[in-house]
């Protein structure tokens, strides 16, 4: 399999996590969506990343979708959510919070950086929604028992949230108070000293590729 797009990108990092936990071979494509847009077009023609290259040469596209192929892939016993059921649904809205934070992340970089601009109204909205979802999670994370967000055992959840926190916090630090969100800063802290998570890591220092 390729994988392609740059780990600054919580998405591509989400995607690169869980293909290190599941214990399947890649390459790494390190591809932005802004220099390399023509090698990704190949492959994806919303020029997009992530984007994942099977070994038959089928490509997925969305990060949701290339992780629901890698749960086919993965041992019964080592995936990431559960089959069915409430369980199921409680990860699946824990991601969903976590890609939508992430992409309201993504989308004030792009208003500051990458338009040149910084209307009042839509960072306002932006900063609204990042603000709730991390009031949110804080209070959902500060209330588990078990080391993971829903028990014993780490979930696409937590990766996704750990992914779009990190992010949010390099590229938006005037947005992301560690002593305001303890649970959630002990929560990247966690996550972030995993060797799947260090060795898929890349620093924010500019306009983040396209999410999904």
């Amino acid at each position: 399999m390729i994988l392609i797009g740059q780990f600054d990108s919580p998405f591509v990092r989400r995607v690169a996590v869980a293909i290190k936990l599941y214990g399947l071979p890649f390459e790494h494509r390190p591809w932005s969506t802004f220099g390399d847009a023509d090698k990704i077009a190949p492959f994806n023609p919303l020029r997009r990343v992530p984007t994942l290259v099977l070994d038959d040469g089928e490509c997925l596209i969305e990060s949701g979708a290339i992780l629901d192929a890698l749960d086919e892939m993965a041992a019964p016993d080592t995936r990431l959510i559960e089959a069915r059921g409430a369980a199921r649904r409680k990860t699946l809205r824990l991601c969903a919070l976590g890609s939508g934070l992430a992409d309201k992340a993504v989308s004030l970089v792009y208003e500051r950086l990458v338009h040149a601009r910084a209307t009042a109204q839509w960072v306002e909205r932006c900063e609204t929604q990042i603000g709730g979802v991390l009031q949110t999670l804080e209070a959902e994370r500060a209330q588990t028992s078990g080391p993971w967000w829903f028990g014993e055992r780490m979930t696409h959840g937590d990766i996704m949230a750990a992914c779009a926190l990190r992010f949010l916090a390099e590229a938006h630090p005037d947005l992301w108070r560690p002593s305001q969100w303890p649970a959630l800063a002990a929560h990247v802290a966690q996550c972030d000293a995993l060797d799947a998570f260090r060795s898929s890591y890349q620093a924010f220092q500019g306009p983040a590729d396209s999410p999904q």
